[in-house]
């Protein structure tokens, strides 16, 4: 009976972790795909950057979503949710760095947060995997 509450609790974390994930990101991509003109001199990028990484944003949200919603989501492509974040996390701080000429301080601000946010995402569904894995064996 514990063991099973335990698993329950252990994949309840790992969907939670995943939907939050794909709400962020979903209402992210919402953000830059609506509010592209306003948020270019803001963040000191282009229009049409932001569009596309607001595109980007609403299609992986979505597919995120779809797994966080299985009964139990696949291991392998939560192991690649949490890869693609850590790549992204990491790629975000080397933009930062890289561009930090031409973006804004908010913009140096506001993609060094995403990354603290998007490693926290990673490490939350690493936790949430780990746990049910542990649980289960």
């Amino acid at each position: 009976m514990i063991a099973q509450l335990e698993a329950k609790t252990n994949q309840s974390f790992l969907h939670l972790a995943l939907k939050v994930d794909a709400v962020v990101s979903g209402a992210n991509g919402v953000a830059y795909l609506v509010a592209a003109p306003l948020l270019d001199d803001l963040f000191g990028t282009s229009s049409g950057f932001l569009r596309a990484v607001g595109a980007f944003f609403l299609v992986y949200a979505i597919g995120v979503w779809c797994l966080g919603a299985q009964h139990r989501p696949n291991s392998a492509l939560v192991a690649a949710v949490i890869g693609g974040n850590a790549l992204w996390a990491t790629a975000s701080v080397v933009f930062a760095v890289a561009e930090a000429a031409g973006l804004t301080a908010v913009g140096i601000v506001w993609t060094f947060a995403q990354a603290v946010v998007v490693g926290g995402f990673a490490v939350a569904q690493a936790v949430g995997l780990r746990s049910r894995r542990s649980t289960v064996a």
